[in-house]
């Protein structure tokens, strides 16, 4: 997804907060949005979660660090880091927890399946907010105008109505297309990150300087990542990808958040090898072990 800085909040939920630390869930109005558009529970206060909750029509219930998730019928949108799910959802009572909806970067789908949470609304961001209260940057491309922004699942159009309220795109995609679709931003965010870190390279120097090279292990991920997921891909995934990167130049690079990212295709690695087989990215192998990822 798209660089961690932008699709993740910079609300920290700590699952070891103590329960006195719980706050009282705060009320956000925006009287010129929409009001047919349905009330979000929130969770994170940060940049991203500031910014739908300002895309709604009043009356989004924002939840803050250590508070038990609690709000109104509809969308319960995390907007956490990955490492803070399992708080979230610990703090998410039992039969609320198919209204949880997710957001982040990274394959999150066998961490979700382990939970009985596999058919949760699932959210591929792209766009940007910058800093908190400023207005979101839709990741529109020369190759993809209409945007890239996905969602699926049962909250996928309550979340994309209240993303077109707020000047953003987003399409509801069923769940094949949405499988290839989150391939291709774990691909996106694994291979840049990495090239990035092995030259030291914004994710535009990326894209203009090491283009063969970021390509190349595209190709190579997309093909692993969808034998392994049983999609098909539909081709043109190097162009799209390479025309993001162009859209959001200025992003750093790093790898980081490795089990969500450059470590579910280093899973599909370590797996071929116990077996006695060929490695399905001996490139994006060759390249953790030169930056010491693994």
């Amino acid at each position: 997804m798209l660089a961690s800085r932008v699709s993740a909040s910079t609300f920290a939920f700590k699952s070891r907060a103590p329960v006195h630390h719980i706050r009282t869930a705060r009320m956000v109005c925006n009287a010129s949005a929409p009001v047919s558009q349905q009330v979000f529970t929130i969770v994170g206060g940060g940049r991203v979660g500031q910014a739908l909750a300002e895309m709604g029509p009043g009356g989004d219930v924002v939840v803050t660090r250590g508070q038990a998730v609690a709000g109104p019928p509809g969308p319960i949108v995390v907007c956490t880091r990955n490492d803070d799910l399992q708080a979230v959802v610990d703090l998410t009572p039992p039969e609320r927890r198919s209204d949880l909806v997710f957001i982040q970067n990274g394959m999150l789908q066998p961490w979700l399946d382990e939970r009985g949470m596999g058919e949760n609304t699932q959210v591929l961001v792209y766009f940007a907010v910058a800093k908190k209260g400023d207005k979101p940057t839709d990741g529109k491309t020369d190759v993809n105008p209409e945007g890239l922004t996905a969602a699926y699942g049962k909250h996928a159009q309550a979340v994309a109505d209240r993303l077109h309220s707020g000047g953003l795109s987003c399409q509801v995609l069923g769940k094949d297309d949405f499988k290839r679709a989150m391939l291709e931003k774990l691909v996106w965010i694994s291979a840049f990150m990495l090239v990035g870190a092995k030259h030291k390279a914004s994710v535009g120097q990326v894209e203009a300087q090491h283009t063969a090279e970021v390509s190349e292990l595209i190709r190579e991920l997309c093909s692993a990542g969808a034998a392994a997921l049983g999609v098909k891909l539909v081709g043109g995934e190097v162009e799209r990808l390479n025309a993001y990167a162009r859209s959001v130049a200025h992003f750093p690079t790093a790898v980081k958040e490795f089990p969500w990212r450059n470590g579910w295709f280093y899973g599909l690695t370590q797996k071929a090898l116990a077996a006695g087989q060929p490695d399905p990215c001996p490139l994006h192998t060759a390249l953790l072990r030169e930056v010491g990822a693994v």
